[in-house]
């Protein structure tokens, strides 16, 4: 085996601790089924049906011989972000990767957008990330290793109308990575954000559902001229794009990369 490829190795994260947030569905799954198959135990959270989530907790258990556990608090509460951190600790003795991926989306004016979807965005999209970091560092820095990688947005680089606060949020939430980047620069623990364009998950198929109604046109059309109107590729990012770069960057050959974000958007930044 070449030196690039043990740098490369899926070896290095067997037996490891990920606690992903938002990880029920979508971005956040695709994350934790890609550690799970590197070996890794998870710790889940994400809300709705109860029975589902815990078949998906078991089945991931039983398709990567790991162990994971799920937590179903509100990350938008502080309390409970350090109590979901604090549960994953205790099941595992350590979170040594962490994937801030938790987040809502509101649309409206700025003059007309409600206080509570500003809150709440804020409160889910950037202030648990910090919540979630505060309560892992501890662990990770007397290890002397850790991963910390936020899910940002294209719109934590650019700006659209019409999306203030996840703009806003994602914009301070690059902000963090940098300033605990420079924290932990001499402590083994990098911290980067990942900046995905418009991600194929089932809620983005919703949303193309509802324009094409809206706006009488075919889905086709809605995907092209609307969806992906600033994305030069017009085709999606797909959640196990993201999965595989948080795998390059928990591995050894992500070691030196830190504080900054990594656009996967099809060329939307470029611009």
């Amino acid at each position: 085996m070449t030196s690039a490829s043990r740098l490369l190795s899926p070896e290095s994260l067997r037996g490891k601790t990920a606690a992903v947030t938002g990880s029920t569905s979508g971005i956040g799954l695709a994350v934790a089924e890609a550690l799970a198959s590197a070996g890794c135990n998870v710790a889940l959270s994400g809300l709705g049906d109860p029975a589902a989530n815990e078949a998906l907790r078991a089945r991931l258990e039983a398709d990567h011989g790991v162990k994971v556990t799920l937590n179903s608090g509100d990350l938008s509460k502080p309390a409970e972000v350090r109590a979901y951190i604090e549960d994953a600790i205790a099941a595992f003795g350590a979170v040594d990767i962490l994937v801030n991926n938790a987040g809502v989306q509101h649309v409206s004016a700025v003059e007309d957008f409600p206080d509570d979807r500003w809150e709440l965005i804020l409160a889910l999209n950037l202030s648990a990330a910090f919540y979630a970091t505060k309560a892992a560092l501890p662990g990770m820095k007397a290890r002397g290793w850790g991963r910390i990688i936020n899910i940002a947005s294209a719109h934590g680089l650019v700006a659209s109308p019409f999306k203030s606060a996840y703009v806003a949020a994602k914009h301070g939430l690059i902000g963090f990575t940098r300033t605990v980047a420079l924290e932990c620069a001499e402590t083994g623990i990098t911290c980067t954000a990942i900046c995905p364009g418009y991600v194929n998950t089932p809620l983005v198929q919703g949303q193309i559902r509802d324009q094409a109604v809206a706006h009488n046109m075919s889905e086709d059309r809605v995907v092209r001229e609307v969806i992906l109107a600033a994305q030069p590729s017009k085709r999606f990012v797909e959640p196990a794009e993201i999965a595989a770069t948080v795998l390059f960057l928990c591995s050894p050959a992500g070691a030196s990369i830190t504080g900054v974000p990594l656009s996967l958007d099809g060329g939307w930044t470029a611009r």
